[in-house]
């Protein structure tokens, strides 16, 4: 197989982002690496990666891009993925699970409790331990 520029980036990216056992495999000189990542894409929760492999096996071709496709073993099993939200800090945008609903809601309730308590009236200023008037 002929592999184009765009296919080898998408190659070093997706080494660079997979787990570290599946890395050794992610390499041009292996002839199985376009299946074993269609078996990892079906296994991988991270979103970003999953969308290289996908990207990867479209540029490849019709053969490769069919092995995404979901058989009836993985259509009767459907595993409850776990729903991810970006977080941006200092300018790195990451993705990160999103907190379960039932956490949420421990987390309101306790925002508000926190909310009912009033402030106090004047804050107390202190230099060297000592409150200042």
């Amino acid at each position: 197989m002929q592999y184009t520029k765009p296919m080898i980036d998408l190659v070093y990216e997706i080494r660079r982002r997979v787990d570290a056992n599946m890395k050794p495999s992610v390499k041009m000189a292996n002839p199985d690496m376009l299946k074993e990542l269609a078996d990892y894409h079906h296994h991988a929760k991270d979103t970003i990666t999953k969308t290289l492999i996908k990207e990867l096996l479209f540029l490849a071709g019709d053969q490769w891009h069919q092995l995404l496709e979901p058989t009836q073993s993985d259509t009767a099993k459907v595993p409850d993925i776990p729903k991810q939200m970006v977080k941006v800090y200092r300018g790195q945008t990451t993705l990160v699970d999103a907190p379960h609903p039932a956490e949420e809601g421990i987390a309101m309730r306790s925002e508000l409790l926190v909310k009912d308590i009033p402030p106090p009236a004047k804050p107390v200023r202190m230099y060297r331990g000592h409150p200042v008037l």
